[in-house]
């Protein structure tokens, strides 16, 4: 593996060229036709960089250079924001990279997609230590047939369903179909955000390195960790060896330890989330630091949208506590892993009462959104209207327990011990 990183020093354009170069050095892929897997515009990460680096150092070395959006469940990116997301205009593309295509992942199109094994109920009860068995079939973008050699190229932050996210993320739920990407989400959040997020061990972890085993293409790993829009950390090599490098850096870099928990928190999301469903991380992220009986209050005036997606049955099953689904499993069982995930996950941790049929929630989250009062209320959350929120006269309180995360979602807080 060839990699850098440190707490205190950022990786520059230079640096970058350098370990990349010698990192494709090693790498046999002359005359290969070769994909690379990104993130997509909710993952901070000098991907404009790495484009430009990537074609400059094997543009000419390969027979063919692609790109694969790595979107799980989130919606196609337009023209435009592919622009965006490589840094290339359209026009600027066509003329110097005339070749070079970039794809979306189509999660929820069987065209798209390939079964290239089965995990089995026996494998998956080991792997989960017999949390959550069944027989899982792992579909995969086909577009990996089509090349020699697959490049995963992305950030590695504190992750609510995997513990850290990069590596083989990018292959599961990243360009997976629904079975896994139901299976791992479901097994997250029977396991909590508390309990998983910023934890590097992970049965979830687990079952992605199991499916990626079924992938036959030689895979290289491009692992970049970031602070902020820092760029500390850089390292390729195996999706093994190079997540791994870059967790225990991100470990350091985005996890926030706090000496006791606050009873409010004022969580703002970063202005890339464009709905509930990513925005959902300025919950997941603030969680292990939120006293019992507080609250956290996702302010976001730009969000307009639950779900593009998910939205239709995320209305119709709400947002509820872990056994909430537990004790009622007849009655969604038919719902996928993904969207309770979702719902449990926003809600955060709790009880419910099967006889009385009382959800007592751990803590109080409420949405200060363009959502509709109405809307919050039929998913079961709290609502406050954004307009008689003032975040200036929140700074500065945490000795009252009162704590403002500003860029919410990437830095994840947690209390000592």
């Amino acid at each position: 593996m060839i990699g850098k990183g440190s707490t205190q020093t950022t990786i520059t354009e230079n640096d970058a060229r350098q370990l990349l170069a010698q990192g494709f050095d090693s790498t046999p892929i002359d005359g290969q036709r070769v994909l690379i897997i990104i993130p997509d515009s909710t993952r901070t990460a000098p991907i404009p960089l790495m484009f430009r680096l990537i074609n400059e150092l094997i543009g000419k070395r390969v027979a063919q250079l692609d790109f694969l959006i790595a979107l799980g469940t989130h919606q196609p990116m337009s023209d435009e924001e592919i622009a965006r997301l490589v840094g290339v205009t359209m026009m600027d593309r066509a003329a110097k990279y005339p070749q070079v295509r970039v794809f979306n992942h189509a999660w929820d199109r069987a065209d798209a997609l390939e079964t290239i094994g089965t995990i089995s109920r026996a494998e998956l009860e080991k792997l989960t230590n017999g949390l959550l068995a069944q027989d899982v079939p792992i579909r995969l973008n086909k577009l990996v047939n089509d090349y020699d050699h697959i490049i995963i190229c992305g950030p590695v932050f504190p992750h609510e369903v995997v513990g850290f996210s990069g590596g083989a993320k990018y292959l599961f739920p990243g360009i997976a179909g629904a079975e896994i990407i139901n299976f791992t989400h479901w097994l997250a959040a029977l396991t909590s955000n508390r309990k998983t997020i910023g934890v590097k061990e992970t049965a979830v972890r687990r079952v992605i390195h199991c499916a990626a085993e079924f992938v036959k293409k030689p895979i290289t790993c491009i692992s970049m960790v970031m602070q902020g829009q820092n760029l500390h950390g850089l390292y390729v090599g195996s999706y093994t060896e190079s997540w791994s490098a870059a967790a225990d850096l991100s470990a350091q870099l985005n996890i926030v330890w706090v000496d006791k928990p606050y009873k409010r928190v004022l969580s703002m999301p970063a202005p890339m989330y464009t709905e509930l469903w990513t925005a959902g991380k300025a919950m997941y992220k603030t969680e292990p630091a939120i006293a019992d009986g507080g609250e956290v209050i996702i302010y976001a005036p730009n969000l307009k949208e639950i779900s593009i997606t998910h939205g239709t049955l995320i209305e119709q099953v709400g947002y509820h506590v872990l056994e909430y689904f537990t004790k009622q499993e007849k009655r969604f069982k038919d719902i996928p892993g993904t969207i309770k995930a979702h719902s449990t996950h926003v809600k955060g941790d709790g009880t419910y009462d099967a006889t009385s049929k009382i959800e007592t929630p751990r803590i109080q989250v409420t949405l200060a959104t363009s959502i509709p009062e109405e809307v919050c209320k039929r998913i079961n959350q709290g609502y406050a209207d954004y307009r008689t929120i003032n975040p200036q006269e929140w700074e500065g309180r945490e000795s009252e327990g009162i704590l403002v995360v500003h860029h919410a979602g990437e830095m994840l807080y947690r209390v000592k011990n």
